[in-house]
């Protein structure tokens, strides 16, 4: 039987906070959503004045990062590049920057997604949550 890590609550929490505090810093307001490596939420929050539709965004984001192991990015450039084709990946939604996974000992244990601002922003902003885990 094989085991791996998974995220706890207080990982959760703390990558959150980091993700927060950077998202903070630059006035930014965006939401930021957390997933288990099955792409299932955990975490969902809106700071004031991100528009609504960024809690739909962010989630799926992090799920596609989750689910496919990759950040959403490389999705995006795929398709960017001429591989429309891609579009039509069953469970994958949120094809666009903003999505990184969240890997430790080797696993995916889970991706956070930001949506709001532009998308590196987002994507700088969900590395600076995961970096809160060490």
């Amino acid at each position: 039987m094989n085991s791996k890590p998974t995220l706890t609550l207080d990982d959760v929490r703390a990558i959150a906070a980091g993700a927060e505090a950077e998202a903070r810093a630059h006035g930014w307001a965006v939401t930021i959503a957390i997933v288990d490596d099955g792409g299932h939420l955990l975490w969902l929050q809106r700071l004031d004045g991100a528009a609504p539709i960024s809690a739909q965004i962010a989630p799926a984001k992090a799920r596609t990062a989750a689910l496919g192991r990759r950040e959403s990015k490389a999705y995006e450039e795929m398709i960017n590049q001429g591989r429309t084709s891609f579009l039509s990946a069953p469970g994958l939604e949120g094809m666009l920057e903003g999505g990184v996974p969240v890997v430790a000992q080797g696993h995916c244990v889970g991706a956070v997604g930001v949506s709001g601002v532009k998308s590196a922003e987002d994507a700088q902003i969900a590395r600076a949550g995961i970096a809160r885990l060490g």
